[in-house]
């Protein structure tokens, strides 16, 4: 047999390769990608084969408008929405909606003067941009900022550039509508044409659906004059087609049952685990910290050792919830959908640029159960979408009067806290079977993530995360009673339930799909991720620290004084560890109270533990008056440069809490209210006054 030279093994060798690579496509590789498979690792990066110049893409589809976003919750996605939405039905702008991530804009010098871009922005934390949008912001507000032709700021680079801007924001928070202020002054610095004031909504004040119907109507105005815009009468156009698709049972290997991407259909669920992409989480460990007639507080341990998931003390974990089964059964109903609700649908976006909000194909029920946001407030602007398709003329005219006149509809609908199909039911009980379901789709948010302080030490249990959570319930008076749940709380007791033997959990008479779709979730499992904070410890465990946190407020303290117990054991040195904690009673609601003891031995005197009790007496006594109390060593701490921390309500304890720090201060002193004040912004700026605080 001859033998084989090096050339004629190179040569056998690659029709080998060729070979067994031809008869494996398809399988091992050239997949075709499924636009919802993997963990969308890649945060900033654009999905593949898509591009990341908006001008191009603009260009691709036709557009004349981009409506950008920068959201956290989901609100400013949904306002974004909204925008393109009424511009392309009103005034026929051929609109498109930007996630911030998913571009790049150097190129932004080259924006067209017969385009216009809109930017609805959301602030979030201490003044900080949305995840999404931190680029954006670091790029537009930069000092050495340049463009694709080179341009600087002092070269106007934006002058072709017309645009609108809205913001989302909180009266209760010191850096009220940031994002916006700072993006709106930036553009204009760089040349950009303004064509209306800024909108500025304010969810602290609870008026921010108002804000922003008041300020889109005045921006049309401009915006049509400055574009030579026709209005013309809305009609509905879907965004989406919905295609029943009979041929195919549920129970279908490629149907999404309520998984978020392909991973979890297939079983395959991987990391990195993000705000995309959740991890299935065991519960190991929960119980209730107190239980009281009106109210009762969770305490749970989520394992998530083999995920890679990591967090640091003061970090917040985000828990994907499902909406209950009592509310997924009335959106049905209304709707007429009973009987089809495991009907399996396709449901694809009608322009190249719209985004389904969810895998596909599904059915109605995991649809409703877990990717829309049912149980959200209703906006005028959505009721009014809706009177066309109304079962009968009352009903319309109903819908439409609540559409119109702001006061009957906070009346009617938001001071009840109706979702849409209450809203629905009580306008008429008859079935609104003509309502198409993208309408659905389009004007209800996303089902979010609601996000929990972290109230474990990273030090302490590093694979282990405990969340402190007090179950949600409203009851609103009146003729009609309402009685509104939180969706994640009791979503969790349920779990809880579940963990204890309960056979059928329902919390409050709710009941969840707690094994998740396909029964994933079974063995008491929660999906959720981690969300890193700048709420964070002294990396000097020696430097002093004062914690305010009333209530639930108290969870990531519970962490931090978690952490230095196991710095003193281990031999280091703690400096002084200070916690203001209120509640209503001693023996009714006082969370962790046999813990503060053990840590008070591990501490010693470094650790001191101030209470405030609102029902215990006659007078009622808050954090902040306990804080008033202990002026001098207080003052003291921060003379030592201790950080200060507040975590709880920032719409009343948060700010009075600022107050008094600030008088505490002036007085100490001796120095004016108004250097006082000063003094406490320095702190925040510098970042030794830290919030984590909620409305």
């Amino acid at each position: 047999m001859a033998q084989l030279d090096t050339l004629d093994l190179i040569v056998l060798a690659v029709l080998i390769i060729g070979t067994a690579a031809y008869f494996t496509k398809g399988t091992y590789w050239g997949v075709p990608k499924d636009p919802y498979a993997g963990s969308y690792a890649s945060a900033n990066g654009a999905k593949a084969g898509k591009t990341r110049n908006i001008l191009e893409k603009m260009d691709e589809t036709g557009k004349n408008a981009v409506i950008f976003y920068g959201s956290q919750t989901g609100t400013a996605e949904d306002y974004a929405s909204r925008l393109a939405k009424e511009g392309s039905s009103r005034f026929g702008l051929k609109s498109m909606v930007a996630d911030l991530e998913d571009y790049d804009y150097e190129n932004l010098d080259t924006f067209p003067d017969d385009k216009v871009a809109m930017f609805v922005l959301a602030t979030y934390g201490e003044g900080e941009p949305t995840d999404n949008a931190v680029d954006f912001f670091e790029f537009i507000s930069g000092e050495d900022v340049s463009f694709s032709n080179g341009g600087g700021s002092a070269d106007k680079p934006l002058s072709n550039m017309k645009f609108v801007a809205f913001g989302l924001g909180n009266n209760t928070y010191e850096h009220y509508n940031a994002m916006v202020r700072k993006v709106d002054s930036a553009l204009v610095k760089l040349g950009a044409m303004k064509i209306s004031a800024a909108g500025e909504g304010d969810d602290g004040a609870g008026t921010m659906e108002e804000d922003f119907l008041a300020w889109k109507e005045p921006m049309w105005k401009e915006l049509s004059e400055k574009m030579n815009l026709e209005e013309r009468e809305a009609v509905y156009e879907p965004t989406f087609g919905i295609t029943e698709k009979e041929d195919m049972s549920p129970d279908t290997n490629e149907v999404y049952l309520g998984e978020p991407n392909k991973n979890h259909l297939e079983g395959t669920s991987k990391g990195p685990y993000n705000s995309h992409n959740p991890y299935i989480a065991p519960i190991v460990e929960s119980r209730e910290v107190f239980t009281v007639k009106d109210r009762n507080c969770l305490h749970m341990e989520i394992d998530v050792s083999g995920s890679n998931l990591n967090y640091q003390t003061g970090d917040h974990i985000a828990v994907w919830p499902t909406n209950a089964g009592r509310e997924v059964d009335r959106f049905l109903n209304i709707l007429g959908l009973t009987q089809r609700r495991h009907m399996v649908i396709g449901v694809k976006g009608l322009d190249p640029t719209a985004k389904v909000p969810f895998p596909t194909p599904t059915t109605y029920d995991a649809a409703i159960r877990y990717h829309m946001e049912i149980c959200g407030p209703v906006s005028r602007q959505f009721v009014a979408a809706l009177a066309p398709f109304a079962p009968d003329e009352k009903s319309k005219e109903e819908m439409a009067t609540l559409g119109e006149d702001k006061e009957y509809f906070r009346e009617k609908v938001s001071s009840q806290y109706l979702n849409i199909a209450q809203v629905l039911e009580r306008v008429c009980e008859t079935k609104w079977t003509s309502v198409p379901f993208s309408i659905m789709i389009e004007s209800i948010q996303k089902l979010q993530p609601r996000y929990y302080s972290i109230s474990s030490s990273s030090l302490v249990q590093k694979t282990k995360i405990s969340i402190t959570a007090v179950v949600e319930e409203i009851r609103i008076p009146g003729s009609q009673p309402n009685i509104v749940k939180g969706v994640t709380t009791n979503y969790l007791l349920a779990l809880k339930q579940k963990q204890h033997g309960e056979p059928h959990p329902d919390p409050h008479g709710l009941t969840y799909a707690i094994t998740g779709p396909r029964n994933k979730y079974d063995g008491v499992h929660v999906p959720v991720h981690v969300r890193h904070s700048n709420f964070k410890l002294p990396s000097d465990p020696s430097k002093p620290i004062v914690m305010v946190g009333p209530g639930s407020g108290v969870a990531p303290f519970r962490g931090f004084i978690q952490e230095r117990a196991a710095q003193a054991k281990a031999g280091e040195t703690v400096g002084k560890t200070i916690l203001f904690y209120g509640c209503r009673k001693p023996s009714e609601d006082f969370l962790y109270k046999d813990e503060w003891d053990m840590y008070k031995q591990a501490l010693g005197n470094s650790f001191e533990l101030f209470t405030a009790f609102s029902r215990e007496g006659s007078q009622k006594v808050y954090v902040q008056q306990r804080l008033s109390e202990q002026a001098a060593l207080v003052n003291d701490l921060l003379q030592q440069k201790a950080n200060f921390y507040v975590c709880g309500d920032a719409s009343n304890m948060a700010r009075e809490v600022n107050t008094m720090l600030g008088q505490i201060i002036s007085q100490q002193r001796g120095v004016s209210v108004e250097k006082g004040e000063e003094v406490v912004k320095a702190m925040r700026s510098s970042n030794q006054y830290q919030e984590d605080v909620w409305s």
